[in-house]
Parts: structure tokens; sequence; C-alpha cells
């Protein structure tokens, strides 16, 4: 069974939550332009200046979308 991962986007700053929001849109096209098998997409407040946008997608499939997308980091997709 492949582990699942959480491919994240950080944002920071006064603008952090509306640039998080923004990059949710790219990802999501990406996602159906490309015809990737995602567990979902979204986006997190982790403070008042720190957002985040997330890709949840299959290790297996993660190496092409890394790639193209660069994330800045991930973590195990939680359920």
């Amino acid at each position: 069974m492949d582990r699942k991962l959480k491919l994240i986007w950080d944002f920071k700053g006064p603008d952090a939550e509306r640039t998080a929001a923004h990059h949710l849109i790219h990802l999501d096209e990406f996602i159906e332009r490309d015809g990737i098998s995602s567990l979902g997409t979204g986006t997190e407040k982790l403070s008042k200046n720190h957002h985040i946008a997330y890709m949840g997608i299959d290790e297996a499939a993660m190496p092409p979308v890394r790639d193209a997308l660069k994330p800045h980091r991930g973590q195990l997709w939680m359920e």
C-alpha cells in the first residue's frame, strides 16, 4: 500500500490568506488538466500571517507533480 502524502506550499505575510486561496485555484487546474488522482486540496490557516495551500497525493504519483509544482515541503497525509 502506497503512503499518502500532503504536498504543501507556504505563504506568509498580510496577503497570505488570499495568496494561498489563489494558489489553490492553480492546484485544482493542474489536477484536472493533467488527470492527477488527488486525495484532495485545500487551504489552512496556521497563524494570522501564515497560510498554506496543499494537495494530497499517493506517493507513487508524487515525483512528476513535485518536479512540476515545486512544493515547499511535504508530510504524511493524515485522514
